[in-house]
């Protein structure tokens, strides 16, 4: 049986995004879909783990997203890793393509939700890849506020 994620509040994470890059900042984005890739995505099917988001033509546009076929769709399907163009005002259109001009700027989907009207929206990332000292770095900060952490409640409670 299918099931239904609509009681979540993700269709789909990029987990590994916030590993991987130095996040900046982040923008809200509109989906267009057809109709079986929305019901594809309300199944929790799709995958974001590999796409970006890039400027084709002064819009924004989702590559690499896989949004499995929707197998009661029949001849009405989609094409699974086709590119989805990304609802975004002039405004922030300028301010991505502004970012991604800059040396090592990319930007990456963080995840995939529906929003109360039952919407499909998109968080993107402006990001910057981080080396693998940077990411050792970001563990052992976070591994030292979250011991901190304990300490600090440890000792409020005796």
């Amino acid at each position: 049986m299918a099931r239904d994620i609509s009681t979540n509040k993700f269709a789909a994470q990029n987990r590994k995004a916030r590993h991987d890059y130095s996040i900046n900042g982040e923008i809200e984005a509109g989906i267009a879909l057809m109709g079986s890739e929305v019901k594809s995505l309300r199944l929790g099917r799709c995958s974001i783990a590999e796409a970006f988001a890039a400027e084709r033509d002064g819009e924004f546009w989702l590559i690499n997203a896989h949004f499995p076929e929707y197998e009661a769709a029949n001849r009405f399907n989609h094409e699974p890793g086709r590119p989805r163009k990304l609802l975004l005002k002039k405004k922030e259109v300028v301010k991505l393509v502004n970012a991604t001009q800059r040396d090592g700027v990319t930007v990456v989907p963080l995840s995939i939700y529906f929003n109360e009207r039952g919407r499909a929206k998109c968080n993107l990332g402006i990001a910057k890849g981080r080396r693998q000292v940077d990411k050792r770095a970001a563990i052992k900060d976070r591994d030292w506020k979250r011991d901190q952490g304990r300490m600090l409640r440890n000792r409020g409670g005796d």
